[in-house]
């Protein structure tokens, strides 16, 4: 643990970003000023609490808020996740805690690098293409 008590970690997920504050407390966590128990979709809320699951008991002594900017819910989601793992992991400062991570997928403490692709030309999209008539 470390003697200033308070750790800021950051996580990102296409084009969202999370900054999370790590430090001693009574084991709150909140999103956005919210407490996490609040998220509207509870598959996200779920994928969000696994480093909280996964710490277990010392959970309960230590107080994460995170900020999420930017993206979708899912994209917000796994940003928090991924900023609250790196938190934990650099808080505690274990290494069975970090390769526990890792094992349980390695996700959750590095940031996915893939973007949206970009339009191509002639086209709607990334793939989409315009209809062809041979008529």
């Amino acid at each position: 643990m470390k003697a200033n008590n308070s750790i800021v970690t950051s996580g990102k997920r296409k084009t969202a970003v999370a900054k999370a504050v790590t430090k001693k407390g009574s084991g709150k966590v909140t999103i956005n000023g919210y407490p996490i128990e609040l998220h509207p979709v509870s598959i996200l809320r779920e994928k969000i609490r696994e480093p909280l699951l996964l710490l277990g008991d010392k959970v309960n002594g230590i107080d994460i808020e995170v900020t999420v900017s930017g993206g979708g819910v899912t994209g917000q989601a796994d940003a928090s996740r991924t900023a609250i793992a790196k938190g934990i992991v650099k808080f505690v400062a274990d290494d069975t805690l970090e390769d526990k991570f890792k094992q349980y997928d390695r996700a959750m403490l590095v940031n996915d690098i893939r973007r949206k692709l970009p339009k191509k030309p002639m086209g709607r999209g990334a793939r989409v293409k315009r209809q062809k008539s041979y008529r």
